[in-house]
């Protein structure tokens, strides 16, 4: 199966924020322009799963709108980014250091803000892939944040293996309104 992997467009917040699981607004033009290009490169009849987030739904929508041969979008909460907690909001470089040093101290299971772990973020994707595969379709897409789209990548390469240290963790993720066609395999069926 082949799992297309479309991220939301840019964020309407300054840079340097964080904003995981926060339900923030995409700048409209780049959300017009990302699914345009997407428009013209998905094939037809693709299911499209989308996450709970107004950035991702709002380019899920504006998607179908120009490829109505799409299916409709179905909200998945497996696709939320993750969750940071009492960092949501906050810049990034205000994150004390002990903070990050926890996390990736224990990478896996530190739920980093207070809310959600990385394997807990992990878990919820491979059941995602799981429920995907089951679907028994060649292609699918899924509208989406980095975090998720890292998720995918990490389970590609290690399968659902723990993670065991912060360098497993994929860094290579589109960009904003970006997207990737990863090839599933048999991995997940």
């Amino acid at each position: 199966m082949k799992l297309w992997l479309l991220r939301h467009a840019r964020v309407q917040l300054a840079s340097g924020i964080c904003y995981g699981a926060s339900n923030i607004k995409a700048d409209g033009e780049h959300t017009q322009q990302a699914a345009a290009a997407a428009a013209s490169v998905l094939p037809a009849r693709l299911s499209v799963r989308v996450s709970s987030l107004d950035r991702a739904r709002v380019m899920a929508d504006q998607l179908c709108v120009l490829r109505p041969d799409l299916g409709l979008p179905e909200i998945d909460v497996r696709l939320s980014e993750m969750n940071f907690g009492v960092w949501e909001g906050q810049p990034w470089d205000t994150v004390p250091k002990s903070a990050f040093d926890a996390w990736t101290a224990n990478f896996a299971d530190h739920p980093f803000g207070g809310v959600e772990s990385t394997q807990q973020v992990i878990d919820r994707v491979a059941a995602a892939l799981a429920d995907a595969c089951a679907m028994d379709v060649p292609e699918a897409l899924w509208v989406t944040h980095a975090g998720v789209i890292r998720a995918v990548k990490y389970l590609l390469s290690h399968g659902v293996e723990r993670i065991k240290d912060a360098r497993q963790w994929p860094i290579a993720a589109p960009a904003p309104g970006g997207m990737v066609c990863l090839d599933l395999g048999s991995k997940f069926s």
